[in-house]
This record gives C-alpha cells, sequence and structure tokens, in this order.
C-alpha cells in the first residue's frame, strides 16, 4: 500500500504521485482511492486501492537501479520483428508491463531502427512515450530535472 506523497509509475501514463487516499462511493460503492498526479502530463487520475497493484501502479526506481537502465540503453538489443505490426504490438506490451527495464529496451530498439530506416508514424509517437516514460522516471529517481535525465539518455542512445 502506498502513501500520500509517495512517487509512483502508472504504466503507460507515467510518474506520478499520490496527492491524496480518500474513501469514496463509486457506482453504489464506498471504496478507497489514490489521488495521483501524473507528472508528465498533469493528469490528475484516481486509482482504486485494492486495484492498484493488478493496473500495475508501482514505485518508482531506486537511485541505483538509474545505472542498471543506463547500461540496458548500451546493450544491444535483441532481433526485432520484421512485420511491423507484429513489432509494434510485441513494443505496445513492453510498456504497458509498465517495467522500466522493458519500456528501456522498447525506446532502445526503436531508437536504433530510427537510425537505420524511418519509423512509421506509429512507431515514432510509441519511441516518444516510452524516451518520455524513461527520462521522467530516472528524473525522479535521481531527483534531477527532466533536461538533465533526457540528457543523460541522449547520450547514452547516440553512443551506440
Amino acid at each position: 500500500m502506498f502513501k500520500v506523497g509517495d512517487q509512483i509509475v502508472y504504466p503507460m501514463h507515467g510518474v506520478g504521485i499520490i496527492d491524496a487516499i480518500e474513501k469514496k462511493v463509486v457506482l453504489g460503492k464506498r471504496n478507497e482511492f489514490y489521488l495521483i498526479n501524473i507528472v508528465n502530463s498533469g493528469m490528475k487520475v484516481m486509482i482504486p486501492v485494492s486495484n492498484a497493484e493488478e493496473i500495475g501502479i508501482r514505485s518508482v526506481i531506486q537511485k541505483k537501479e538509474v545505472t542498471k537502465v543506463l547500461n540496458l540503453l548500451k546493450k544491444d538489443g535483441e532481433p526485432t520483428e520484421d512485420d511491423w505490426k507484429l513489432r509494434y504490438q510485441n513494443n505496445i506490451d513492453k510498456v504497458k508491463s509498465g517495467s522500466i527495464y522493458e519500456v528501456a529496451a522498447v525506446a532502445r530498439d526503436l531508437y536504433r531502427r530510427g537510425r537505420e530506416k524511418e519509423l512509421s508514424i506509429m512507431e515514432r509517437k510509441l519511441y516518444e512515450s516510452a524516451y518520455n516514460l524513461v527520462i521522467h522516471e530516472i528524473a525522479l529517481s535521481k531527483s534531477i530535472d527532466i533536461e538533465e535525465a533526457g540528457n543523460l539518455v541522449s547520450e547514452v542512445l547516440s553512443s551506440c
């Protein structure tokens, strides 16, 4: 269970901060909800406490794990599917998993693919989404600003 002020990751939406935990009646049932402010979009969401684990809400990675993420970005990617629809669906599934490592792998693989040939519009949007999810989580984890985290990730990606 999280508490007010905890930094969390909401898969596909990004990093957020739990602003409050409130009891509300929704559809005739009284439940406890996390009120979350999603940092990168400013969106506010309300998640039932009982569904948080199922949805994939997790804590932001520890500062020491940032090195693992950056090392993952340096590694060679796994061979990707030639059929763009299958490749896109596999990447979407990885991003939906909420794992920073899966999301970073998507950003890395699409970045490299984009250097070889132009990405489709959907893959470009997915790359931008994965990249933003990674830099926002790194920024919160290391207590640095988004620009600095972006520079860190971009530097690693472009060095490979």
